[in-house]
């Protein structure tokens, strides 16, 4: 009686049930279980080892390990077991809980296949290409081993099937970056960026996950017709900010108020009575306004244009026309050049006092009016 008591209990198992069994011999193709309560031995095929494709069933147990598996056939003298179905049973049950919650969560990239990459999560997972990153990427060779970040995109168990994103988590860090930095920005802070796209307004730059527009009048103080002219993509810069709306999301740049203004140590570099070659900008009623520096003009006053009296500018000059002028004065504070044309005009230099002759010295003025006298009697 006590011996039949301590004798296992012998179950009979039919398809569907669960077992436990332990491997006792992994071959290529298939895996060997002692199931400890049946009279009946276990096989494990390959293709009921994992949810992904190996090539030998060692890639997937050993020797020892002990293993929950559900019966898929009864034979005469062995049980054909799943590994495969009671791992993905389990593994739906946890994957339907983090699609409801959005969850993100790691795994392993086992492969690399056609359209995307694939994910064992006890389930097969798939990532198509479209939802691997945020931008294009040509080959995915590199990320078969990589560990990373997903989300559920899709998920259906009826059709076995699971669609995941890295995509999403990034989008949804950036979604997190761009609100830390708009409440963090303040007007007037600079910050290094870098420039990311080049429009034929200006250029956008990245300050930290969020990009920031420099409008094409604050890239340069010199006029530009393209921001290619002064940048490009990649290019580490320093920006200032100008403005933050946080509601849309829009941040002001400048590059240029980084910069050294124009008009800094104007005085040293044209001090007055320095010549300079400039271009006409504009002609307004009192007098003309020349380029002499980039972002730097200087104002001919109508009186400092010619020698001769003029109505207006344009009777002798015209816009787009280079000229040469001397400075007069600066004012670097109230950004304020004063030039002259007329002091350059070579036709109305100074006359100097005629000296006589040293013979003529010593005449009387009496002497030559009667020397004049003398010829109208003739």
């Amino acid at each position: 009686m006590s011996e039949e008591m301590n004798e296992v209990e012998v179950k009979i198992y039919t398809v569907g049930d669960l077992v436990k069994g332990v491997v006792t011999k992994v071959e290529e193709k298939q895996v060997i279980v002692e199931i400890s309560d049946s009279k009946l031995g276990g096989i494990i095929p390959i293709s009921e080892l994992s949810s992904l494709h190996i090539e030998k069933a060692s890639d997937a147990v050993a020797e020892g390990d002990a293993l929950e598996l559900e019966v898929l056939k009864v034979e005469e003298e062995v049980l054909v077991l799943s590994k495969r179905k009671v791992d993905a049973a389990k593994s739906w049950e946890h994957l339907i809980v983090k699609f409801e919650n959005n969850e993100t969560f790691e795994a392993e990239v086992k492969d690399v296949v056609k359209g995307g990459l694939v994910v064992d999560l006890g389930v097969r997972g798939f990532v198509p290409a479209s939802l691997v990153e945020s931008h294009f990427v040509e080959d995915f060779s590199d990320y078969k081993g990589k560990t990373l970040t997903f989300k559920i995109a899709e998920l259906d168990k009826e059709k076995n099937r699971l669609i995941l994103s890295h995509r999403a988590v990034i989008e949804e860090e950036k979604v997190r970056q761009k609100s830390e930095i708009l409440s963090s920005i303040q007007v007037g802070q600079i910050i290094e960026g870098t420039v990311q796209r080049l429009t034929n307004f200006g250029a956008f730059v990245d300050i930290g996950g969020i990009d920031g527009l420099v409008h094409i009048s604050q890239l340069s103080y010199q006029h530009i017709d393209e921001p290619s002219e002064v940048v490009e993509e990649g290019q580490k810069v320093q920006v200032k900010v100008l403005s933050v709306d946080p509601e849309n999301e829009r941040i002001s740049l400048s590059i240029k108020e980084t910069l050294p203004g124009p008009w800094t140590s104007l005085a040293e570099k044209a001090p007055k009575g320095t010549i300079l070659e400039g271009v006409v900008k504009r002609l307004v009623s009192y007098g003309a306004f020349i380029e002499v520096f980039p972002g730097v003009e200087g104002l001919v006053h109508i009186s400092q244009i010619s020698h001769k009296h003029i109505g207006t500018p344009n009777e002798v000059l015209s816009e787009g026309e280079q000229i040469k002028v001397k400075v007069l004065e600066v004012n670097e504070n109230d950004k304020r050049l004063s030039l002259s044309i007329k002091e350059l005009d070579e036709k109305y230099t100074e006359v100097t006092h005629y000296e006589l002759p040293e013979e003529s010295k010593g005449f009387q003025l009496g002497d030559m009016i009667g020397d004049q006298l003398k010829n109208l009697k003739k």
